[in-house]
């Protein structure tokens, strides 16, 4: 693919630039925090906080690429999102000294591709669903998919090397394994529908559970014998804003369970523990039980279900969300290894034109007091809009910092 030298020249200086931040006192400084602060046995030690960029990036981004052809304006975007959180926010979102390549290789589960029809070219979407009733339609699930593009993620990097390799190293990454179940239930089926199979339908809907347990860990079995896992600790994506880096799991990857691996099931919080002990909770655990470290959870009220979630022997990292009882969740973590990840409410900073500064302290002020005690982590995630401010979002940031400060 051909890449013009005026671009060329744009992507080496911006590679130029993450490697000079990777490099820094303050990123390296920062390194050593996330490896102190994922061993969970450091609640003492300052609270990381990162502000997750990506759902506001059209307030960012647009006006600061300057290549023109499309390829090269696409790499510059990741470029910029790999180093921009450390030069506006100030947060503790570490540089790579890298440029990171994931692998391309997924599963289709059932065999059925997702199905989404967008409003506008905005962030609304519904999704087309392939089953309606379980009962009825239980043939179309079928065995799932495996679609390794391997082999263009091999053209790509040589590209990237090609263009500044001799800067900035590209680097094949294993990010955290992520299975996330029920919501890929979601995305063939409705909520409401999933819901009803359980009561209407329960052996299928178990045998359904069975059959996806089944080819996630087939999935997993290909990506071992392919040779295609690379390790996880370093600055690979935990999911759900944060970072892998660990001295526990092995430097070379041969098997699952050498990784870090993310699941949460956002999409049982209206049915009752009951329930989701019986119908969910044995097949996470079970593919749980394929990671080295487990990071668990996105929105979902994790408290309803914590005496489930406790049983995981690999549990790490916990989110705690704007829905959940904090002070709950303090008194379980506290004490022990598992990191109280919070989620605080994005209504701070994406609702309102100037910052309620006030407010803002009060809210940070509950969690740094129900955590105390804990290995604590904070992330803010879903703000979809700073208003155009990047200093009110650095502010936000600050702010963060303050509280820890006083309450810590």
């Amino acid at each position: 693919m051909n890449i013009s030298q005026t671009d060329r020249n744009i992507l080496r200086n911006l590679a130029h630039r993450q490697l000079e931040y990777a490099n820094s006192e303050l990123n390296l400084e920062t390194i050593r925090r996330w490896y102190a602060h994922n061993t969970g046995e450091h609640p003492t030690e300052c609270p990381l906080i990162h502000l997750e960029m990506w759902t506001f990036a059209n307030e960012l981004l647009p006006q600061r690429l300057r290549c023109e052809g499309e390829k090269a304006r696409k790499i510059e975007t990741q470029l910029y999102r790999n180093f921009l959180n450390h030069e506006l926010f100030a947060d503790d979102q570490p540089v790579a000294n890298c440029y990171q390549l994931e692998k391309s290789v997924r599963l289709i589960p059932f065999g059925l591709p997702v199905q989404r029809q967008h409003a506008g070219s905005g962030v609304g979407h519904m999704f087309t669903h392939h089953i309606h009733d379980l009962e009825e339609d239980f043939e179309k699930l079928g065995p799932g998919q495996i679609i390794d593009n391997t082999g263009k993620t091999a053209e790509e990097k040589a590209l990237l090397e090609d263009i500044f390799g001799d800067i900035l190293p590209v680097k094949y990454v294993q990010n955290c394994l992520y299975s996330v179940p029920t919501q890929d239930l979601v995305h063939i089926m409705s909520m409401e529908t999933m819901y009803f199979a359980m009561a209407d339908c329960p052996d299928l809907f178990h045998q359904m559970m069975r059959q996806y347990t089944d080819d996630v860990l087939k999935f997993y079995r290909y990506l071992e014998a392919q040779d295609l896992l690379e390790t996880t600790n370093g600055a690979e994506s935990l999911g759900q804003g944060s970072w892998c880096f660990n001295n526990e799991l092995p430097t070379a990857a041969t098997k699952t369970i050498d990784l870090w691996g993310f699941m949460d099931s956002q999409e049982t919080v209206g049915i009752s523990p009951a329930m989701f002990r019986e119908f969910i909770f044995p097949y996470y655990k079970e593919i749980s039980e394929n990671y080295g470290l487990l990071s668990y959870g996105c929105c979902e009220p994790v408290h309803a279900i914590w005496d489930d979630l406790s049983a995981l022997k690999n549990l790490r990292k916990v989110s705690v969300s704007p829905w959940c009882e904090q002070e709950f969740m303090g008194d379980k973590l506290r004490g022990s290894k598992i990191i109280f990840h919070r989620k605080p409410s994005p209504n701070y900073l994406g609702v309102d034109k100037n910052l309620d500064e006030a407010a803002l302290r009060a809210h940070i002020k509950e969690t740094l007091l129900a955590a105390r005690g804990c290995t604590l982590e904070i992330t803010q995630r879903d703000v979809y809009t700073i208003h155009n401010n990047e200093a009110k979002a650095r502010r936000y940031v600050e702010i963060i910092g303050e509280e820890i400060e006083k309450h810590w």
